[in-house]
Parts: C-alpha cells; sequence; structure tokens
C-alpha cells in the first residue's frame, strides 16, 4: 500500500482527556467521519479499524495517562484507505513485531491490533516524536 497521508483528502483531528470516556468518543467520532466521507460503517474494513482503533486509545489511557493528560487521534481517508493514528505523551515505544509473537506477555491488546492490521493487508508503525517524549501508533488500512 502506497497511499502517502498527505494525498488522503478527507482528515479530522481529536484531542480528548486520557480518560476511560476517550474510547468512546474516539470510536463514535470515527464513525461520524467516516459517514461524513461517504465511507460506509458495513464496509468489510470498518469495523475491524474501530476496533484496533479502540484497543489503542485504551492502551493510551491505561498506560500513558500518567505522563500524558491528553491522547490525540488523528483520521484521514481516500478512495482506497483509511488511516489513523493515537499519539500520547509517554515516552515508551511499543514494538509491534513482539506483539504478534508475545500473546502471553500482557501485549494482548497490540496483539490483537497486529493481527487485523496486517490480516487486512494494512501497515503499522511506531513514530517518536522529535522530542523523543511522546509517540504515534500509525494504522493504514486498504478500503
Amino acid at each position: 500500500m502506497s497511499t502517502r497521508l498527505e494525498a488522503l483528502p478527507h482528515r479530522h483531528v481529536l484531542t480528548l482527556p486520557a480518560m476511560p470516556s476517550a474510547v468512546r468518543t474516539a470510536r463514535e467520532t470515527a464513525e461520524r467521519a467516516l459517514d461524513e466521507w461517504g465511507i460506509s460503517l458495513r464496509h468489510p474494513t470498518v469495523g475491524p479499524a474501530l476496533l484496533i482503533l479502540s484497543e489503542l486509545v485504551t492502551n493510551s489511557v491505561r498506560h500513558a495517562a500518567a505522563l500524558s493528560p491528553q491522547v490525540t487521534v488523528i483520521y484521514a481517508a481516500g478512495a482506497d484507505c483509511l488511516a489513523f493514528a493515537v499519539h500520547d505523551r509517554h515516552p515508551h515505544q511499543p514494538s509491534l513485531n513482539a506483539s504478534v509473537t508475545d500473546t502471553g506477555t500482557g501485549a494482548g491488546g497490540l496483539a490483537t491490533v497486529m493481527e487485523l492490521t496486517l490480516g487486512l493487508g494494512g501497515t503499522a508503525v511506531v513514530r517518536a516524536d522529535v522530542d523523543g517524549k511522546g509517540k504515534s501508533i500509525w494504522i493504514t488500512l486498504p478500503l
């Protein structure tokens, strides 16, 4: 998949307090954005994408809230691609590759994220903030 984020015509950014309610708000915002962008919520990629998004926001709320009082979700889409990122200001960068093989080590949420992402033919990457004090986990899925 070679779609670049800059080429995706639809974008939305949402910043929320790193509280459990952020998961629901991020998911509902995604559903509204997809609907506005003309992407059917019945598309076979959308259900798994919403689960991936929920897992990533949950991880930020659970593991990063002490250092990151906010979580930011970036949504983007085009005719053949859906992309989103979850950003927090905790410096720990999880290994996405380890998540695929270490299902018994407490990486269950990330293992689910990776299994769904790869199963859909998508990509996942962790990008550190320039100052090293935060990161974004980016997911790109074909539509």
